[in-house]
């Protein structure tokens, strides 16, 4: 069954307010739930663990997202991910470091394939070229893919990229950023892909205008039912 990963960003940044927003969002239904790591104004290095103490208060699964573009500082925010105690790991493209990282722990890693760009990430590369990459980082022995699926240009051929990486590689996918729309979300069921992650389109309220985060949650989660 497809599920919603909601993550407390905007832009890719984690949102300033997301203890806050946790205390608003405690009693939806929401199996999993994500940040970045730390960015410029995102929320405060020394935030984070205070963020982590909260929501482990709930019985949600926890990702940190890896958005940083250097290798020093993906080693960096995964080194972080081990000391928070989370439960996944999912982007970054320093695979073999990270997963040195990671070594020993039982957090599952889902790192990106393809070329990524810029800040917010942009996917870039064929689809045949992002298919054969994910066929060899599956030899690593990751637990699967987080695939920026909306993030690459055109958005036609979404549905043929996830259904290309899903043969190749035959593992768990993640399918992040820009699922901005209850027809996205409806496609993220038809192709079965594992979880989603929706982070601005909730703060923004796209899919109840107006109204709260938690209904905005709610909205998503019943669509999913």
């Amino acid at each position: 069954m497809t599920d919603l990963i909601y993550m407390l960003t905007k832009d890719d940044v984690t949102i300033p307010n997301a203890l806050e927003v946790v205390d608003e969002i405690m009693d939806t239904n929401l199996r999993y739930i994500g940040f970045k790591d730390p960015q410029e104004g995102g929320l405060p290095v020394d935030k984070y663990k205070t963020l982590m103490a909260k929501l482990r208060e709930t019985d949600m699964e926890i990702f940190i997202e890896i958005v940083s573009e250097s290798e020093e500082l993906n080693l960096r925010s995964t080194k972080m991910a081990v000391d928070l105690g989370v439960d996944f790991v999912c982007g970054g493209t320093f695979i073999d470091s990270s997963m040195q990282a990671l070594a020993g722990t039982e957090i599952e890693f889902f790192p990106y394939i393809g070329q990524i760009v810029g800040h917010p990430c942009i996917l870039e590369g064929s689809i045949e070229e992002i298919a054969k990459e994910g066929k060899m980082v599956k030899k690593k022995g990751i637990a699967g893919i987080n695939l920026l699926a909306y993030r690459r240009e055109p958005a036609s051929e979404v549905p043929l990229l996830i259904q290309e990486v899903q043969k190749a590689v035959g593992l768990p996918l993640i399918i992040a950023g820009s699922i901005n729309s209850y027809e996205r979300i409806e496609k993220m069921k038809e192709l079965d892909v594992w979880t989603f992650t929706i982070g601005g389109a909730i703060q923004d309220g796209i899919f109840v205008p107006g109204d709260t985060i938690k209904e905005n949650i709610n909205a998503v989660l019943e669509v999913l039912k």
